[in-house]
């Protein structure tokens, strides 16, 4: 079995696999930074619900990766976890 790297390296040889890899790259980084900061903040995913009052299972949709939130749905997670959110465009 290839490792992880091997097999990125591999998959984004094709060139649509690589188009779409870097259109999915703002998505996952946002995720991967909301996921940080809950665990930095030791809040379960119920928990950072609960105060922002939706539920659980919302918050693991939007850490897995499979919906699209809204600036105010952001702004309302940082909030809770004591950060700001900052977007730029590059």
């Amino acid at each position: 079995m290839k490792n992880w790297k091997a097999l990125k390296s591999e998959l984004l040889k094709d060139k649509d696999v690589a188009r779409e890899y870097k259109n999915l790259t703002p998505r996952f980084a946002i995720v991967s930074q909301i996921i940080e900061a809950r665990l930095k903040r030791g809040i379960t995913q119920a928990q950072l619900a609960k105060k922002i009052g939706t539920k659980q299972s919302a918050i693991a949709r939007l850490e897995s990766g499979n919906t699209n939130p809204s600036l105010a749905f952001l702004e309302k997670l940082a909030q809770a976890m004591d950060y700001r959110l900052k977007i730029e465009i590059l």
